[in-house]
């Protein structure tokens, strides 16, 4: 760590003698110094330390797994319905957060896809412990988490329950097909608003490939009432993702 320092005094003196009193390259080149100061001087325990000079943003994810420590990236969320698992909601976070603070975006995003009065209750496993109900819009939605079996519970009570978060883990085969099969485990788009567009377009990758099979299905069982149906809704999500792409875009650009 000595060494490191005594290597940042260095570069200090150095670029102090070279630009002088002109004001033009301190300012020019004063970020990227800034960064790179904070490589030196960083330690073990430092906080919300740099991982990667040309991407500042990421952080390192804790997985708790044998196989692979950490992830380096940006967390995101995503809520699927519950029994077709079509992606209603993605959310992208900026800075590294407890998955029970990551609520509030994840469903935020969801309740304005498809309106506050459609979902009722969220279903999250364990991770997500420490809140009971999240409010958006005057809405309150109640977040259901798998715990104890309590002992006044009814034999059909204990059924309802098993029923209702066993359809939880469905939601793990779908993050590897993002990964997988839609390019979510790399992203090769520019900060943190490249990480939004790759989150939203693997989303809308894998809706559009739900509707395809359900429409190629309709199309060889001749249920043309179905067919219809399935057009006109691939049209509306098609109109709504090139809103959201303009939308995108416009943040960028400005």
């Amino acid at each position: 760590m000595k060494r490191l320092r005594t290597i940042a005094k260095t570069l200090l003196r150095d670029i102090d003698r070279k630009f002088g009193d002109n004001l033009d390259l301190h300012n020019k080149y004063s970020e990227k110094f800034y960064l790179y100061m904070r490589v030196l001087l960083q330690e073990k325990t430092t906080k919300n330390k740099i991982y990667s000079l040309h991407e500042t943003d990421a952080y390192a994810v804790n997985k708790g797994k044998d196989n692979k420590g950490y992830e380096y990236g940006t967390k995101a969320s995503i809520v699927t319905t519950k029994q077709s698992g079509i992606i209603v909601g993605v959310s992208a976070h900026k800075d590294l957060e407890h998955d029970s603070k990551t609520l509030q975006a994840a469903l935020k995003n969801t309740v304005s896809n498809i309106g506050s009065k459609t979902i009722n209750e969220a279903i999250c496993d364990r991770g997500y412990r420490g809140t009971k109900e999240v409010v958006i819009d005057n809405h309150t939605i109640g977040i259901s988490i798998p715990g104890q079996q309590l002992k006044h519970d009814t034999p059909k009570q204990i059924q309802d329950k098993k029923e209702k978060f066993k359809r939880r883990a469905a939601i793990e085969p779908i993050i590897g097909h993002l990964k997988q099969d839609h390019r979510m485990e790399r992203n090769y788009l520019k900060g943190f608003i490249g990480d939004q567009i790759n989150l939203l377009l693997a989303a809308t990758a894998f809706n559009l490939k739900k509707w395809m099979r359900l429409y190629f299905f309709t199309l060889f069982s001749q249920n043309f009432i179905f067919i219809i149906a399935c057009i006109q809704a691939i049209q509306k999500l098609q109109q709504f993702f090139i809103k959201l792409l303009i939308v995108k875009i416009a943040l960028k650009i400005n």
